[in-house]
């Protein structure tokens, strides 16, 4: 590693990104700024959770139906804090609020618009495996004032940035504003997060699929057949694939992107439409992967071309190495 980049920190990269723009105004790397502080103070409570009254349940459930953890309302109410007074955003949305959160009367409202999962992989809290927070940013369509429902149901194709924080035997800060993916790890020591992963790309093929394979009894007769090939011996083309799940979706799909293969959620017999969210969960993770040279599908078309009608839509997802995921497809569209 060269000292030049064993010493760029997050915030001198985004402050050299902008430079490559001369009209910029600066709005766009002060919002990557207060996104980054917010990681901070989330990893913060995040790494002394078991030391203090934080982890365990509220006694309230979120709009998709889960137990609110109390680490959750925490990292919910951290980000919207860190975001709501710069005058970057005139509205936010959060996967554990049922509505769009408005920028307090006493802010200016800016030209951006942020759509996070707080904390992602809630379940796994209490058993100290990774968890992380996911963010998206659009620029609004409305044209000012306080920020609308139609700002935040915008395609995927629409981010101007999207990214992941993860918290496990590190913190890993992984983001992209459309020049490809890279990844910063926080010292702690300095609380600077440094340039660890530059210019990251998804091998184009694989040997890892990850998906949570208890449900496959329920699962359409494409999906099987797909499990079963990936299940089989063939040396020539490198099967049997290797089976990966944390259960936290940023923890496999971070995985996925450094390692390559698949990462899988796909809808069954009692959920058509599958568990993820498209808003906070599939659709900055999937802008992260194609721009690393991967591919992101919910089987039938490209997941960053699905317009949104509601908040908390959920779809079924398929996302990693361009050739894992086209194969895919194949065996859900019957042609294998």
């Amino acid at each position: 590693m060269s000292s030049a980049r064993k010493f760029m920190t997050l915030e001198r990269f985004i402050n050299e990104q902008e430079r490559m723009f001369p009209n910029a105004t600066g709005t766009f790397s002060g919002l990557l700024h207060d996104v980054s502080l917010a990681a901070k103070l989330v990893w913060r409570e995040v790494s002394k959770a078991g030391l203090v009254n934080i982890l365990g349940t509220t006694d309230r459930m979120n709009v998709s139906g889960d137990v609110v953890k109390k680490l959750d309302e925490f990292a919910d109410e951290t980000i919207y804090k860190a975001m709501d007074h710069g005058g970057h955003l005139c509205v936010m949305v959060s996967e554990e609020n049922e509505d769009i959160l408005h920028i307090p009367d006493k802010y200016p409202e800016g030209k951006y618009v942020l759509l996070y999962d707080p904390l992602d992989g809630s379940s796994n809290i209490d058993a100290n495996i990774t968890i992380g927070s996911i963010f998206s940013v659009y620029r609004r369509v409305s044209p000012g004032g306080k920020g609308t429902l139609e700002d935040c149901l915008q395609p995927g194709c629409k981010q101007v940035a999207a990214g992941y924080i993860i918290y496990g035997s590190s913190t890993v800060f992984v983001y992209s504003t459309g020049r490809g993916v890279h990844g910063f790890t926080l010292d702690p020591t300095v609380g600077e997060f440094l340039l660890s992963h530059e210019s990251i790309m998804i091998p184009k093929k694989g040997r890892i699929y990850s998906m949570n394979e208890g449900n496959v009894f329920n699962w359409d007769d494409g999906m099987k057949r797909y499990l079963e090939y990936l299940k089989e011996q063939d040396k020539t083309t490198g099967r049997p694939y290797s089976l990966r799940y944390i259960g936290t979706m940023v923890g496999d799909a971070h995985r996925t992107l450094l390692y390559g293969g698949i990462f899988a959620y796909p809808g069954d017999k009692r959920n058509p439409e599958g568990k993820l969210r498209l808003a906070y969960e599939c659709n900055p993770v999937a802008f992260i992967i194609e721009q690393a040279g991967g591919r992101a599908s919910n089987g039938k078309q490209r997941i960053l071309d699905v317009k949104p009608t509601s908040l908390h839509q959920r779809t079924p997802v398929f996302l990693g190495s361009e050739e894992d995921v086209k194969l895919c497809e194949e065996f859900l569209q019957g042609k294998r």
